[in-house]
């Protein structure tokens, strides 16, 4: 089982585990901040780093990817960086901050993803600090000692004070209860998507449990235990939180050890769909590809080339007699070709094809 790993792929995973946990030395100052009761939360994060990072190696080193991906950088860097810059930053907005790509398959599925989307997203901003011991909040020392003033909390990262808040003000509420709105806001998206794979027809026969069920559950639960540990702690005084906190804990390690293998793993690969984004629109800039066959456009003369390159590098020769590709056809082109070799063979084999 070594021998089949990507050893490449392996490395880097290794080394960015390993600066992850450095940096969660360090920016927890050497363990200080760190709470010893999340520890199982960070295990489990550091797994899905490590596969996380070998999965997208070894995606980034097949010879299709690696070409958008090589492309992309140098477009960026030699061409018109600032422009660059504005198109990433509006696509990022749209695609990945709004989930615009999702709108023309339905208004309703759109919900449901922006919801589980900026969910999980703040979810992610606030609970990876947290585990690694970056963000840390402690009681004002001069309020707590005097017990007419009025109770401060400080907020602290990589130890060092942001900002401080009163205790029971808005502020305070929204900081230690932003996690429940996080809860909240899968729940209703996970809801959406259950009800749509528990009633159409179409999904239910074709979507699998660990592909497309099991992803929603893992998050419903996380939510919901989520939510059971506040509920928890301020209605029931304690009494179920230790059964609500293992239940929770396993919930979101299970979570953190699928995201590489399972669907989860499309959130890490999504923002890579930009840099395809700029690869397209610096082709149509360059110029477009004209089929030999129908005369018309049908991609760019950038893809193309490319496309050569990659087919050659997976062991497919496309090349032709007289010296052009197979490539330079369009798919309609193509179909054209096709049909006139089949109309060759039968004509050479005296009007049969088959026997």
């Amino acid at each position: 089982m070594i021998a089949s790993l990507n050893k490449k792929a392996l490395i880097i995973a290794t080394l960015v585990s390993a600066l992850v946990i450095a940096m969660v030395f360090y920016g927890s100052r050497e363990l200080q901040n760190f709470d010893p009761a999340l520890i199982g939360y960070l295990f489990g994060t550091v797994f899905a780093f490590f596969g996380v990072v070998y999965r997208y190696s070894v995606w980034l080193q097949r010879p299709p990817t690696w070409m958008y991906f090589k492309r992309t950088w140098q477009f960026f860097f030699k061409g018109k960086v600032f422009a660059h810059l504005l198109f990433f930053g509006k696509e990022f907005v749209q695609n990945i901050g709004f989930q615009k790509f999702i709108y023309p398959r339905g208004r309703t599925r759109w919900i449901g993803h922006f919801l589980m989307a900026i969910g999980c997203t703040l979810a992610f901003a606030i609970t990876f600090p947290l585990t690694f011991g970056w963000i840390h909040f402690t009681m004002n020392a001069e309020t707590s000692l005097n017990p007419e003033s009025i109770r401060m909390y400080e907020a602290h990262f990589f130890g060092f004070k942001i900002f401080e808040f009163k205790l029971g003000s808005f502020i305070a509420f929204l900081t230690f209860h932003a996690l429940n709105w996080c809860s909240w806001l899968v729940i209703i998206g996970v809801l959406i998507f259950m009800r749509r794979r528990l009633t159409q027809a179409g999904l239910i026969a074709t979507q699998t449990f660990e592909g497309d069920l099991l992803p929603l559950i893992l998050l419903l639960a996380i939510s919901i235990t989520g939510l059971g540990l506040s509920y928890d702690y301020e209605f029931m005084k304690g009494m179920a939180y230790d059964f609500m906190a293992v239940t929770h804990a396993v919930t979101v390690i299970m979570f953190l050890i699928w995201i590489p293998f399972g669907k989860f793993f499309h959130i890490i690969q999504r923002p890579a769909q930009i840099g395809a984004h700029i690869y397209k629109r610096e082709g149509m800039k360059r110029g477009m590809a004209t089929c030999p066959h129908t005369g018309k456009e049908f991609a760019t003369q950038l893809h193309i080339d490319d496309l050569k390159i990659v087919t050659k590098e997976l062991g497919f020769d496309f090349r032709l007699e007289d010296g052009s590709s197979h490539l330079d056809l369009s798919p309609e082109g193509k179909r054209s070709r096709l049909a006139m070799a089949h109309l060759k063979a039968r004509q050479e084999n005296g009007g049969k094809l088959f026997g």
